[in-house]
């Protein structure tokens, strides 16, 4: 019998009861995490507690805690790791494929819900309206993205699209496909809009030349552009329309077509 108790068996079932305890004391936290989010909603999470969350789905029987910790010292803030490339989230230690799936997941639900609000609108009265799902869509890109928003004559959206995408600092914009799709769909209006990776909102003097361009190529069809919105870092954004920018553009250009 003695010779038997000095066998690593009590150390074995020690490991195995150490085991037991710390997935209750994961189980335990991911459950308080809902708790706390039914009862108080997401205010009550940090940008971590909201990471670590996604990852949980992915992830049933790991902590994630440190995890997310580790995606938020790589990238900086939720919404950069929400619109992270898949190729980098993966580089970062711990985090596969299935952890992934519910940080993209998320990101795309959100990304459909607000167009579908934006959709749903029937006017669209100043740039206020559109700025949510702009900053959602494009504000965290490290390229530039150009948009176009389609109305009718009354000003409800036809449709959105994301046309053309470039550099860090500049996008090659095609005013003919702009004007190609309000054709197709019927357009009478147009609101240009775009992003600056580097997170200012001052229109450059390619900005202004563009703007300039599509309204010339959108003139002889009578097709207007409303605004163009250019978005930045924090919620940021500029309206060329607010700033009083477009109709000296209009008379311009209307004095072109004209003459």
């Amino acid at each position: 019998l003695e010779w038997r108790s000095s066998l690593p068996y009590p150390k074995k079932m020690d490991e195995k009861a150490e085991i037991i305890q710390w997935k209750k004391r994961v189980a335990g936290h991911r459950e308080r995490l809902r708790e706390r989010f039914l009862n108080h909603g997401l205010d009550s999470f940090t940008d971590s507690d909201v990471i670590e969350m996604l990852l949980t789905f992915g992830t049933p029987r790991q902590d994630c805690k440190e995890r997310a910790r580790r995606l938020l010292k790589e990238f900086g803030g939720l919404h950069e790791v929400l619109e992270a490339p898949l190729d980098e989230l993966l580089r970062v230690k711990g985090i596969g494929p299935k952890n992934v799936v519910a940080l993209k997941f998320v990101h795309e639900v959100a990304r459909r819900f607000l167009k579908a609000r934006l959709l749903e609108r029937p006017i669209l009265a100043c740039a206020r309206d559109v700025v949510d799902y702009l900053t959602h869509l494009v504000a965290f890109k490290d390229k530039e993205v150009f948009l176009s928003i389609f109305l009718d004559s009354g000003n409800s959206i036809l449709d959105v699209q994301e046309l053309f995408s470039g550099t860090i600092d500049r996008t090659h914009v095609y005013p003919r496909e702009i004007a190609k799709i309000a054709l197709k769909i019927g357009a009478k209006n147009v609101i240009l809009a775009h992003n600056h990776p580097s997170g200012r909102v001052s229109p450059s003097a390619q900005d202004i030349k563009t703007t300039k361009r599509i309204m010339l190529a959108l003139a002889p069809l009578e097709i207007g552009v409303l605004d163009h919105i250019i978005i930045g870092a924090g919620g940021r954004y500029l309206s060329f329309e607010d700033q009083g920018m477009m109709a000296p553009m209009r008379s311009e250009v209307l004095g072109i077509v004209d003459g």
